[in-house]
């Protein structure tokens, strides 16, 4: 028996999968939770360490034959996240997240000296947003100037797991395309980015080698490996950034595919084989972690909104399931605004969540429920659009994450989107697609990676859905809603 295991490291949790791909199965999925630490000014952290212990008790979980008999390792992460690490190999500082809003300033410092938003865009293909790297990269030189003097490497989430992992200090351009100072056409750093936001440092000097091919970036070190039980020497893929590694996963490695991960973020993205640049600056332009690229739109808010609702109320997951499906497509007249974390497209990192159309005879918990699920899913049928004004369209929608296991959000996504949703058997996303990583990288044959994506995935025709044309047409109207109530809230918070 020969396994891949494909290790995810999300915002809520570390998840690792075991892969026979051989028997093109899968032996074991676990899982351990992650703290996250907020405050009410956008601040948004986690220690590095906190990572790591997670990785061990995932990985505990699992049978020690299961773990001996892993060959190669793929490595998924958040993306964004800034690692600063000193020379000796020590996290210097709390990780700022992904959903960390707080360094709003620090992206209007970058692109004033960089010449605007719009010059921003054209240069390196994507405005400086909260959230993304560069601005917490400047946050650390202005904020904590002695820890800065002594940075000696700048890591994602990712980049640290191979670093604990193996050793060594690299990048991957797919997940390097989020830090906000990679020019995604070149796929290499950008020396006026990285000068507008440190004029007086060369930071190329603390950036690692960007690393475009899926080869081995070292092998498992032998302490790590009597660590956490797994094999010593087993090569470890170049891994990728969570939605790169989700693109694999879901098979979005050609044009004709449509990802839409509904996770604690809500991200709708498509591979294309040339760069994709918004003029808008609404779509990411990132690179793929397999030689192409990935327009992208992310929310700050998906599942994050049902679950805070879910627990408002009081009520398990099925409980919810339950009461969503008990209210009437359009939620009785209630339009739920899901800004809980700010938001990122709309760029409104201070903005809060609204509900609005509430009465006396809506103001009902299964009401809440279904305007929660439908205002997360309004929130990414924008980026259908967009990515559709970029002539980037689709056959068909694939669902992943964690809101996928809710046959009436499926419907849903279908029903606002007009379009097929496709659910994949398995559904572990970024972790599987980190292990599908590490099986091509094994390869020796160089299958076409189409070729040998398709040959690991299948679909479960039971749970895909497609739209229904009553209820389109419903929701067109209801959708259009929904954007003005957005205008009106962003009038609010911009």
């Amino acid at each position: 028996m020969s396994t891949v295991l494909g290790i995810d490291l999300g915002t809520q949790s570390v998840k690792v999968v075991f892969y026979d791909f051989d028997a093109r199965e899968t032996l074991a999925v676990e899982s351990a939770p992650l703290d996250l630490y907020q405050t009410e000014d956008g601040l948004a952290e986690q220690q590095a360490h906190w990572w790591i212990i997670a990785l061990r008790q995932a990985l505990q979980q699992v049978g020690r034959d299961v773990r001996q008999s892993v060959v190669a390792i793929g490595v998924s992460g958040q993306q964004h996240g800034f690692v600063p690490i000193d020379k000796a190999g020590e996290v210097q500082a709390p990780v700022k997240l992904w959903c960390d809003t707080s360094t709003g300033a620090e992206c209007d410092i970058i692109m004033d000296a960089f010449g605007g938003s719009q010059a921003c865009i054209e240069e390196v293909g994507n405005p400086i947003l909260p959230g993304y790297t560069a601005s917490k990269v400047r946050w650390f030189r202005d904020s904590r100037p002695g820890l800065y003097a002594q940075m000696d490497c700048i890591l994602l989430p990712h980049d640290y797991i191979n670093f604990y992992l193996t050793g060594e200090r690299c990048m991957e351009a797919g997940d390097a395309s989020g830090t906000g100072f990679l020019d995604i056409r070149t796929r290499s750093w950008s020396e006026k980015m990285l000068a507008a936001i440190d004029p007086e440092r060369d930071l190329r000097d603390c950036l690692p080698e960007v690393r475009t091919s899926n080869e081995p970036i070292g092998e498992l070190l032998p302490s790590i490996a009597s660590e956490l039980s797994l094999p010593p020497g087993v090569p470890v893929a170049i891994g990728g950034g969570d939605n790169m590694m989700g693109a694999i996963g879901t098979g979005n490695v050609s044009p004709g595919v449509l990802t839409m991960s509904l996770g604690t973020s809500g991200t709708v993205y498509a591979f294309s084989e040339s760069p994709v640049i918004d003029p808008k600056g609404n779509i990411a332009a990132f690179c793929t972690s397999t030689g192409g690229w990935l327009p992208l739109l992310c929310t700050m808010n998906c599942t994050v909104s049902t679950e805070l609702m879910r627990n408002l109320i009081g009520t398990d997951i099925a409980g919810f399931e339950a009461l969503v499906a008990q209210a009437p497509r359009g939620a009785n007249g209630v339009i739920t605004v899901p800004f809980f974390n700010g938001e990122r497209t709309p760029n409104l990192p201070n903005a809060k969540a609204c509900v609005l159309g509430l009465d006396s005879r809506n103001t009902r918990p299964e009401n809440l429920f279904r305007s929660a699920v439908e205002g997360a899913t309004f929130a990414l049928r924008f980026g259908v659009d967009e990515l559709a004004s970029l002539g980037i369209r689709a056959k068909e929608i694939v669902v992943t994450g964690g809101g996928a296991n809710s046959a009436i959000w499926r419907q849903i996504v279908s029903d606002v989107c007009n379009a097929p949703v496709t659910v994949l058997e398995g559904g572990e996303g970024a972790a599987f697609g980190a292990a599908l990583q590490a099986v091509a990288m094994l390869d020796q044959t160089n299958t076409d990676l189409k070729t040998l994506v398709d040959e690991h995935l299948a679909h479960d025709d039971e749970r895909s859905c497609e739209p229904r044309p009553s209820a389109v047409n419903y929701y067109q109207e209801t959708y259009n809603k929904y954007q003005q109530a957005v205008e009106k809230v962003a009038a609010l918070y911009s």
